[in-house]
């Protein structure tokens, strides 16, 4: 396949504190292309104490940026969008460099970038603006009734390597529309993207006049995340990722109450298909969502339940389908359906639980494998059946969540074993079932456990007009999406009497003449 040309140049490392960019010497953190692993594509060294000046530089900005009127604040979100739209094929190519996904991918998830401010500035009935819009309303003759929303201050956004640019976009617009001030730590294994945003959005400030320092970009890893998301300087931590790092985000921020946590981890999502489904639909929706972005989508499809009736007929076509996706250099100007997977540690976990499952009672039908012939981090979907998936527990239908393209399967003789097996796993993020049938389509969205439950289309994908997070270990009922504006400012009640009236309740007595 021949390819398009690639990045050479390796980004240098920079943080942004205070409006100023600050090189980092050295190359602690490194990311490197998986397609082709000995290329860099950013390096830098971070350090715990550029965490707490960043921290520093969003508490100064705070007061001034959450001040500013709303129109300032819109105007400053266009700009970013001007300035994405501009620059997202730029985006895109480094998305597809720095992640491995195929270029079409990427170039997608850049288009996002720029949309995100659309969704958040719509206004209506169902959008998030009208939940966070100030109210008032009369009490009596002389005493009104307001609420209005302020932002929570200083908020830390902490990125994901797999929608690197998307994802904590989504919370960086709602955030500064309200009037917060954030500190950025994007994902150690894709850095360059994240500084890459942050430019755009630094760009945008300073074209509006904005306070120095309301966006701020930190590097690092587990220790830099640990001193940030622990802060009690920060009052919010939002954050995309995995259920062991939200945990630690939970656990550091227990004697913290008062910070709000917005939680969107992983999921083990389940796909079920009944007898009367259009299992051409089916076929494609489940063998796309399981296996697109190398697996690597919190909503991928990781769990298969199939109907005894048609499941030698859908397996088949599943195992065809799979064997047929082309799996190539990302940059390649053939169509490639995906790219190598993040990195070498990402595909021995894959291959590792494979075995495990295996060892267990599992039946390999189509055994995933690393691909020998190229140099980089490239691996084939694997597919693997299993009597039953098991609540908790560690054996064949093991509630793991596997970040690559590895579908479990098992078959069911009803739709009562169906949803059993669809809601035995802790996690709780995204199911889809496949069925005609209407009275089973309203039982799973009324007993489904998941925070996105679909219909006759696949568990990976969503509208940025709904809301978007999950229950369990995938979530903790903070949803992202159309309901990110919700999680970035606090409602305030306040009640105003415009008179002289006060109350005066049995056994109190008080005179005017005391205060004449």
């Amino acid at each position: 396949m021949s390819t398009q040309s690639r990045t050479t140049v390796t980004i240098d490392g920079k943080n942004l504190i205070a409006g100023e960019w600050q090189p980092m010497a050295g190359d602690s953190i490194r990311s490197t292309m998986p397609a082709a692993p000995d290329q860099v594509v950013w390096s830098g060294t971070s350090s715990v104490e550029a965490v707490h000046e960043a921290i520093y530089a969003a508490r100064q900005a705070l007061p001034e940026w959450s001040a500013t009127t709303i129109d300032k604040r819109i105007a400053v979100l266009r700009k970013f969008q001007e300035i994405a739209k501009a620059r997202s094929s730029e985006l895109g190519s480094l998305i597809s460099d720095e992640t491995g996904k195929a270029l079409w991918e990427s170039n997608a998830e850049a288009n996002l970038v720029g949309a995100k401010v659309d969704i958040t500035l719509e206004e209506g009935e169902w959008s998030g603006r009208h939940r966070v819009t100030d109210f008032e309303f009369d009490l009596n003759d002389s005493k009104k009734a307001r609420c209005h929303f302020q932002p929570h201050g200083v908020l830390a956004v902490v990125g994901p390597f797999n929608f690197p640019a998307h994802l904590p976009n989504g919370h960086i617009i709602p955030a500064l529309l309200t009037g917060n001030t954030i500190v950025f730590k994007p994902s150690d294994k894709a850095p360059g993207v994240g500084q890459l945003l942050t430019e755009m959005f630094h760009e945008a400030l300073e074209a509006e006049n904005a306070p120095k320092g309301v966006i701020n970009l930190v590097h690092g890893a587990v220790a830099e995340s640990v001193a940030l998301c622990g802060s009690p300087e920060v009052d919010g931590v939002l954050f995309t990722g995995s259920w062991g790092a939200g945990r630690a985000i939970t656990e550091a921020n227990l004697d913290q109450p008062g910070k709000i946590i917005a939680l969107e981890m992983g999921g083990n999502n389940p796909a079920v298909v009944m007898p009367d489904a259009d299992l051409y639909q089916a076929v494609t929706e489940i063998t796309r969502c399981a296996f697109n972005t190398t697996g690597q989508r919190c909503t991928s499809t990781r769990r298969l339940i199939v109907h005894r009736d048609v499941a030698e007929k859908v397996t088949t076509a599943i195992l065809k389908a799979a064997s047929n996706l082309i799996i190539g250099d990302p940059r390649s100007e053939e169509p490639v359906f995906m790219g190598p997977i993040i990195s070498e540690e990402a595909l021995d976990s894959v291959l590792k639980f494979q075995e495990k499952v295996a060892s267990r009672g599992g039946r390999v039908l189509m055994e995933s494998t690393r691909m020998p012939d190229r140099a980089g981090w490239f691996i084939t979907p694997g597919i693997i059946e299993v009597d039953e998936f098991t609540l908790g527990c560690d054996d064949a239908g093991c509630d793991e969540e596997v970040f690559g393209p590895l579908l479990r399967v098992s078959v069911v003789d009803s739709f009562d074993e169906a949803i059993k097996q669809a809601n035995a796993t802790r996690y709780g993020l995204s199911a889809s079932i496949f069925t005609a049938n209407e009275s089973m389509q309203n039982r799973f969205l009324n007993e489904c456990r998941a925070g996105c439950r679909n219909i006759n289309c696949g568990t990976a994908g969503a509208s940025s007009k709904l809301p978007f997070g999950g229950l369990g270990l995938s979530g903790n009922h903070r949803p992202a999406g159309a309901f990110s504006l919700d999680y970035t400012a606090y409602p305030v009640a306040s009640m105003i009497e415009t008179g002289d009236a006060c109350t005066i309740p049995n056994g109190m007595r008080v005179e005017k003449d005391w205060v004449d």
